[in-house]
Formats: C-alpha cells, structure tokens, sequence
C-alpha cells in the first residue's frame, strides 16, 4: 500500500517548497490542491477517507499549507470536521511554516537555558510564528513577554494563549521603541525575534545593554535583520555572552522537524499534528 499525502493549500498554486519536504521525506505519491478553503474541503476529505479500507487508512495523510495562516488554521479545522467515526486520517497543519520554525526556536533556545521560571521575550508575538513561539515557551513554564507594536494585539495574543495555556505567565509589552524594546529586555534571558522581515527590532546597542541575555535568536533572513549583528547563517554562535541563532542557522532544525513530523503521520490514521503534537516530535528528535 503506497502513501499519500494529500496537501491542502489555501494559495492559488500550492507549495513547491512544502511538496519538495513531502518528497524527500519519503511520501510515494502527493496529491496537491490550491485554493482550498473550509467550505470546498470536505468533498476533498471525503475522497481521501472513502478510497480505501479503514486498515489501510494510516497510509493516507492530508497536510494544510498556504502562506496565510489564518486561513490555513480554518482549513485545518474543517479537516477535521469532516472526519467521522473511523474514517479519518492523520493531519499536519504548517501554513507558513509557523509551527515548525517556532517549535525549532524554542527547541535551540532550551539547550542553553532553563526555560522554567526564566524571562522570555518574542518580538513580534502577535504574528503566526511569534505566537507559537510565546505560546511554546510558556507550555515551558517560561515567565513570556509578549511584543508588539500595537499593546492591544499584544494584550489579545497574551488572552489568547492563556486560553490554551493553563497557568500561562505571559506579559504583554509594548514594543514600538527602542526605549520600550529595551525596558522589555531587562532580565530576560532568552530573546526570539519574529517580526515582519526587512524589519530591525534590536539595534546593536540594545543588544549589547541586555545585561541577563543569554540567546538571542533572530528568525528574519531578509535584510536589515531582526536583530542587529546577528547574522543570518548563525548557530550556536556565542558573542559577548549571547549564544546566537539566525533564521538559516535554525532552519536545519526546522527541516528536520518538518520531515520527521510528515513520516509521523503515516504511524496511525488519528494523528492531529498542531503545534504542540510537532513540538513534542521536534522534542523526541533533541534525544
């Protein structure tokens, strides 16, 4: 019996980058859909969980991409709506790639400090992958600060993770200025940035102020970069105290991540990969 992974993705062509991953992951045959939103999916599922027989399930899968994250969250959703009773298959959302890259920054910053009970700072939180991140770090037992420009999104995201989150310490911080990016820095020990890209949010100068940093990871490859003087090919790179991370430097754990999550769906036919089933994956890859 062959897998197949049926990728879903809400973009009109649907991803090369996400297809190649499926391919060298192992996946025999992929069946990709652009332009899927919740009310065509369910025919689409439909001919996924009909086609064969109920043991044979486990080697079909249905993977949800697109570069809007929003809206693949919705398609995701939908997926799962449609499966009844035993017919279902296993399912991996990763629009935008906002789970595994979240899941791989948190996962680099926790091999060099305890995450439980230290501050943590994400820049951009209220973005897709931000708000993994937050929301990562805090399943960690982190005390988070939330950062955004805009404090009412910053307060929504901290609401909205609590939600998730039973016993969340999160903070909500404007972070508009360097003042105010500063000041949110102040005993923090961990610091990702997942901003917009081509978007500064650390100047050197704050960096090097930061007195209790111990990790800065920078998640942004387009120039300027998130954080000034971390470069984007980065790993583990330590500078004045800081250990450094930039987006190519934690993109290998992210891939590693991406793959070993799409061979996991072929284990079972149930399986709901959201962004804590990836980071527990990405966990079992650290040994």
């Amino acid at each position: 019996m062959k897998s197949i992974l049926v990728q879903f993705d809400t973009d009109v062509h649907p991803s090369v980058f996400d297809r190649v991953v499926a391919v060298d992951a192992g996946v025999e045959q992929l069946f990709a859909y652009g332009g899927v939103t919740p009310e065509t999916v369910e025919s689409l599922v439909h001919g996924a969980v009909f086609t064969r027989g109920i043991p044979d399930l486990s080697s079909t899968a249905i993977f949800v991409g697109g570069s809007d994250v929003l809206a693949g969250e919705r398609v995701f959703q939908a997926v799962q709506d449609a499966f009844f009773g035993p017919m279902r298959v296993s399912v991996m959302m990763d629009s935008n790639g906002s789970n595994t890259t979240a899941v791989a920054a948190v996962l680099r910053a926790r091999r060099h400090v305890t995450l439980a009970g230290s501050i943590a700072v994400v820049l951009g939180a209220t973005g897709p992958v931000g708000l993994r991140a937050a929301e990562l770090l805090a399943l960690e037992g982190a005390r988070v600060r939330v950062g955004s420009r805009s404090a009412e999104r910053a307060e929504a995201t901290c609401e909205s993770i609590a939600g998730r989150v039973e016993g969340a310490e999160l903070e909500p911080v404007s972070t508009g200025d360097a003042a105010s990016v500063a000041a949110a820095l102040e005993g923090a020990a961990t610091v990702i940035a997942a901003g917009a890209t081509g978007v500064q949010l650390i100047s050197a100068e704050t960096l090097a102020a930061a007195a209790d940093l111990q990790v800065a990871i920078d998640l942004n490859a387009v120039p300027p970069l998130g954080i000034e003087g971390v470069e984007m090919t980065d790993k583990a790179v330590e500078s004045a105290g800081v250990v450094r991370y930039g987006a190519i430097g934690v993109g290998g754990t992210k891939m590693q991540i991406h793959t070993a999550a799409l061979k996991r769906l072929f284990d079972a036919n149930d399986a709901v990969l959201d962004t804590e089933a990836i980071y527990r994956i990405g966990e079992s890859l650290e040994g």
